[in-house]
């Protein structure tokens, strides 16, 4: 996971992060737990010697998402599981609500529409999907999604896939 990744899961600062990770602060016990928590962890298993296998994710530790576009809520399904090459999320918008656009980088990504309709944009091309369509595509291309509903919610499963 990156900085950055942790940063917006966390809602701290990137710089902050950076700082923890060069050893030049040191998180306070609330700072460390929500660390923790980003991470799919608590305390007791951070310092515990024991490694466990998680198997079930349930809705309750799902992480936010900070810092989106207004009508739109992002949340990490599977938290605690930085060896997978996959992190879903399932993504809520609002009638006329969009993602930010992304920029090109690594990987694939996979999305499955729940519930409305969306618009995919891959470099300014438009891909209509409704409920039960799917997507996948190769990453090297910016992109966004788009609920173009004007009354109803959209919902998706969104999972960035690493190379």
């Amino acid at each position: 996971m990156t900085q950055e990744e942790l940063a917006e899961r966390t809602d701290l600062s990137r710089s902050f992060i950076s700082q923890l990770e060069s050893d030049k602060t040191s998180p306070s016990i609330e700072t460390l737990e929500i660390i923790l928590r980003a991470l799919g962890t608590d305390l007791k298993h951070f310092f515990s010697d024991m490694e466990e296998e998680k198997i079930v994710f349930k809705k309750g530790e799902r992480v936010p998402v900070y810092d989106l576009p207004e009508g739109v809520k992002m949340e990490y399904i599977m938290v605690g599981v930085e060896d997978k090459p996959i992190d879903p999320m399932v993504v809520e918008l609002e009638p006329g609500a969009q993602t930010e656009e992304e920029d090109y980088h690594e990987g694939y990504e996979f999305g499955f529409v729940v519930e409305g309709r969306i618009d995919l944009y891959l470099d300014g091309q438009r891909y209509r999907l409704r409920k039960g369509d799917a997507f996948y595509y190769k990453a090297d291309k910016k992109h966004y999604v788009k609920n173009p509903d004007k009354k109803k919610k959209a919902s998706l499963i969104w999972i960035e896939i690493e190379e």
